[in-house]
């Protein structure tokens, strides 16, 4: 089993952006990434989901908005119980020269340091936490 620190760098192939921070969360059963702009639009008279990840004062933002047609809008229950409807779409992210396909939920976190949260669907079965430990995987693809 791979050991994962609490906060690491990851690549998102498909975004095209590499050493982007992420934090571990066990607390989370999905995976969360910062959008700037999350929106239903119409395009071809065919209904997909449009956004743009990160903001402005990332940089790692492009401006690029990305068009899903595969998507999902779930409830998602904060640590605080607070209750809210998210989409979800599949993203790929490499974590120590692995590629895991999984479902992120698309959020505003706005003033938070890591863009990413990597929840328990993710982690389990693939990863230990060693919550002393940071970097491990961005250290390993720098050898």
């Amino acid at each position: 089993m791979i050991v994962i620190g609490r906060k690491d760098r990851a690549e998102l192939p498909s975004l095209g952006v590499r050493n982007v921070p992420v934090k571990i969360d066990s607390g989370a059963y999905s995976c969360s990434i910062h959008c700037d702009y999350v929106q239903e639009e119409l395009v071809n008279d065919q209904l997909v989901l449009a956004v743009i990840f990160f903001d402005k004062n990332s940089i790692k933002y492009s401006g690029e908005k990305y068009f899903f047609q595969s998507y999902k809008k779930k409830k998602v229950k904060s640590s605080t119980g607070d209750e809210q409807e998210r989409y979800f779409v599949q993203l790929s992210i490499i974590l120590f020269g692995v590629e895991y396909q999984t479902d992120f939920s698309l959020t505003k976190r706005n003033g938070l340091k890591n863009p990413i949260l990597l929840g328990r669907k993710l982690i389990n079965n693939n990863f230990l936490i060693d919550t002393t430990k940071i970097n491990l995987s961005f250290r390993a693809s720098k050898l």
